[in-house]
């Protein structure tokens, strides 16, 4: 199989000659079939499935496809447990598909495809999905170096041009209090933002033991989540979404410069991969604002998820469980913010105006891979060093045996040593 290297780079030209189908033009109207397809089959993708078939009267799950047999089977199994959503599914054995190209054969058959593999996939899915012309749905984050970031970026503009829709997993912007809370704050609730500060502070997740016949590319694959290459450590894969809703509240502003530190604690057995189980990063935006950024993944400690902003007038909270601003408090309708996001991507097909997210979905993975790039050198990093990054993530195959990366790409990160590239 071609790397994904070898795949970003196909001419644009050429892709602008082909004949393709776009959906848009023929689901407009709200009565035709929307064939959908899942690439990852993994709890996420399952949910994003369910969504998907929630979202519109007349859609069915048609194909699936994942690297391994036993999660796409799993999924189907979850999926058939709900009774609204199993009168959806039309997932023939001919149509799940296993195996590194098996995003190749879903793309082909469906006109909405949800992009759920691990992130370091998802610039290689997203453009083969545009490029045959289909609808996105792309979980956070997009890309797990700037290589992908920049993929990214050229496709959705593609998908501009085509007309699709591209949808992004950065649900808090679908979120009804969200909305409200960050809308009141741009209104000037509490004038200029002086500073913000994003927590993410959680426990434990899974994590997938290595069996004894398992090779090193299947273990890698099944316990994802802790190899950087995969996931692009937790604070790209999870503390992404607060650092977004920041990069929300300064109205998609990037930050110029950025400092952190960052290590393993409590993670620090071979399970555990390469990733850190915490990051802290000082974001300096040109006009003086700093973004101060902390996540941490420790079990037995104080958990908290939220935004807090601080203007030149107050102060607001912005968080799942709470938004506040002053004396004033979020009391509106509450909504499933998940199924918003696949509420909304159906609506704008049907309507012909389809949602495009990929500019913040694309820039916002960068914010976080940039404060990754200071955590694990030690170094002061730069916006431009940061989408001008050479380092590339992908392996020189995808083939279930070794994994072929460069060898500072599988160790653990060790600031003060470990370059900027």
């Amino acid at each position: 199989m071609p790397s994904r290297r070898d795949f970003l780079k196909t001419s644009a030209a050429a892709v602008a000659a082909a004949n393709l189908r776009v959906a848009t033009s023929a689901h407009a109207a709200g009565s035709d079939l929307l064939r959908v397809g899942l690439i990852g089959c993994g709890g996420r993708g399952t949910g994003a499935a369910g969504q998907a078939l929630a979202a519109d009267r007349n859609v069915k799950l048609v194909a699936m496809g994942d690297a391994f047999e036993d999660r796409l089977k799993t999924s189907l199994e979850q999926l058939g447990k709900n009774r609204e959503i199993a009168a959806k599914l039309d997932v023939a054995p001919e149509r799940r598909f296993v195996g590194f190209d098996a995003y190749k054969r879903v793309i082909e058959t469906s006109d909405v495809v949800l992009l759920a593999a691990p992130p370091h996939f998802r610039p290689l899915h997203l453009r083969a999905a545009v490029e045959a012309g289909k609808h996105v749905f792309a979980e956070k984050p997009v890309a797990v170096d700037a290589p992908g970031v920049r993929a990214v970026l050229e496709t959705c503009e593609l998908a501009r041009k085509k007309g699709l829709a591209v949808v992004s997993g950065l649900c808090l912007r679908y979120d009804n209090g969200f909305r409200d809370a960050v809308g009141r704050i741009h209104d000037g609730a509490i004038g200029e933002i002086r500073t913000l500060q994003a927590n993410d502070y959680r426990g434990r997740i899974w994590v997938k033991l290595r069996q004894p016949a398992m090779t090193d590319m299947e273990w890698q694959m099944r316990n994802w989540y802790y190899f950087t290459w995969l996931s692009g450590d937790f604070n790209v894969e999870q503390h992404v979404h607060y650092l977004d809703v920041c990069t929300w509240l300064m109205k998609n502003q990037y930050p110029v410069k950025a400092v952190g530190m960052g290590g393993r604690q409590v993670r620090t057995g071979p399970e555990y991969g390469n990733i850190y189980d915490q990051h802290a990063v000082v974001y300096e935006y040109e006009n003086g604002v700093r973004l101060f950024s902390n996540c941490r993944q420790q079990e037995g400690c104080h958990n908290d998820m939220s935004a807090h902003v601080f203007g030149s007038k107050g102060y607001a909270l912005v968080a799942e469980h709470r938004h506040q601003i002053g004396d004033w408090t979020y009391e509106g309708p509450k909504n499933n913010m998940y199924q918003t996001e696949h509420d909304e991507l159906f609506r704008s097909i049907r309507e012909g105006k389809p949602i495009n997210n990929g500019e913040y979905m694309s820039k916002s993975t960068l914010l976080a891979i940039m404060g990754r790039m200071a955590t694990y050198t030690g170094q002061r990093v730069t916006w431009d060093e940061a989408i001008n990054s050479k380092l590339d993530l992908t392996p020189k195959s995808y083939a279930w045996g070794p994994v072929e990366l460069p060898p500072e790409a599988l160790v653990v990160a060790m600031p003060g040593k470990t370059k900027l590239s």
